[in-house]
């Protein structure tokens, strides 16, 4: 897909036009759960954006956000949208070093994805059933098989 067409279907995503209103530093925050997927042609539809974030992204985020705690973790979090738009300042644990993957993230139409590797490690971590098809998925892609609770995220 043409850069021009990979933006457009970005774009028009509605989970994707939500997180993108919220007008975060873009350098300072990257989707992650299964928005990277979207990114890169593996998913077709969002329920909800997952969005990590640091310094002014974050700050921001709690400015306009309905500050709480994260489902899984605990974590704080800043809802926009009944919770269809989250964000967080940290990532399930110590194992995921926010910065490191928001630097490292893959750019694609101007948004910052987390790699597809980490969300492949994420997803493994956790093992819900919703995440088993995404799982598969993924490790046909990466190429790799049963491996992916090995992955290093630095």
């Amino acid at each position: 897909m043409s850069s021009t067409a990979m933006r457009t279907y970005l774009h028009s995503n509605s989970m994707v036009r939500r997180f993108l209103s919220l007008e975060l530093d873009p350098d300072h925050c990257a989707v992650f759960g299964s928005g990277p997927m979207l990114a890169h042609g593996l998913k077709t539809s969002l329920g909800d954006v997952d969005v990590i974030a640091r310094g002014p992204a974050w700050k921001k985020a709690c400015e306009v956000g309905e500050l709480g705690l994260s489902k899984i973790g605990g974590d704080p979090v800043a809802a926009f949208w009944s919770g269809k738009v989250e964000v967080f300042n940290t990532w399930l644990s110590p194992d995921f070093p926010i910065d490191d993957l928001i630097d490292q993230a893959d750019v694609v139409a101007g948004i910052r994805f987390v790699q597809l590797r980490h969300v492949l490690a994420y997803k493994y971590r956790l093992r819900r059933d919703k995440d088993i098809p995404d799982i598969v998925a993924l490790e046909q892609i990466l190429g790799t098989h049963g491996g992916a609770g090995g992955l290093q995220v630095a």
